[in-house]
């Protein structure tokens, strides 16, 4: 017991300070892209065809992006000659709005607070029910990684609940395959009203490498009403806890606190 304790003393302390203080992520990490129109070559089309999800088409005025059918794989910033495509480190990628995820050239931080009733309400404990409606267990399992000691989701008022009667929404990873439409609509009409969704990951956002499959809707919202989309394939454990954070309104006052 002695040794246990004195480990515990060594290890110190281990969860992260985010959102108190900026976190600190490797600079590998593909965030938020960005696309500078100037360094584009008119008629050019490489970063385009490049695209494995169609996430990038062309405009008059440079390439747009779908950060929601966005993989984050580096095939168009490769493929551009000019280098007008790039990845940051941003990790503040939800958005309200699904229409608040094109970009069309530098990335700007979007809106995710809920009106003012609902961050009342869930501003200080919110339960969610995770559903992986056909996911490949990635999101799910950046998802599980909140739960550790190094983030501690459960520190904000955030936990994942075992049914729908007992959440305030629905957490969703997946493509939401066929097979899994009935289930996540049930599972939706479970969660007592008010409720909100949270489709989390490219393919809950809109079927990701799977988009336009017949035995796939194409994204939550084709079944469910989604309040919050959070990018990614899959989304950094950070930017899924930004994204839940902000969606309550609790970033700024978790930083005055701090």
């Amino acid at each position: 017991m002695l040794r246990i304790l004195l480990a515990r003393m060594q290890q110190g302390h281990r969860t992260a300070a985010y959102p108190a203080e900026v976190p600190t992520l490797p600079d590998r990490l593909r965030g938020a892209p960005g696309i500078d129109p100037e360094k584009c070559v008119e008629g050019c089309r490489a970063c385009v065809e490049a695209c494995p999800t169609d996430a990038l088409v062309a405009g008059e005025d440079g390439p747009r992006l779908d950060l929601g059918r966005c993989l984050f794989c580096p095939e168009c910033t490769q493929q551009c000659p000019e280098g007008a495509i790039a990845f940051s480190t941003e990790h503040r990628l939800a958005a309200r709005a699904r229409a608040d995820l094109q970009i069309a050239g530098a990335f700007q931080v979007r809106r995710a607070e809920l009106d003012d009733k609902l961050r009342r309400l869930f501003g200080r404990s919110l339960k969610l029910r995770q559903v992986s409606a056909g996911g490949c267990n990635a999101c799910e399992a950046d998802v599980n990684v909140l739960g550790t000691v190094a983030f501690d989701l459960g520190r904000f008022g955030i936990q994942l609940v075992a049914s729908p009667r007992h959440a305030d929404g629905l957490l969703v990873t997946g493509a939401i395959s066929r097979n899994m439409e009935l289930a996540l609509r049930k599972t939706y009409d479970a969660v007592p009203a008010p409720k909100i969704v949270i489709a989390t990951g490219a393919c809950a956002i809109s079927g990701g490498p799977y988009a336009g499959h017949p035995e796939v809707l194409g994204g939550a919202d084709a079944a469910i009403p989604v309040d919050l989309y959070i990018p990614g394939c899959p989304p950094h454990p950070i930017t899924i806890l930004d994204g839940l954070l902000r969606m309550l309104g609790r970033i700024e006052r978790e930083r005055r606190n701090a």
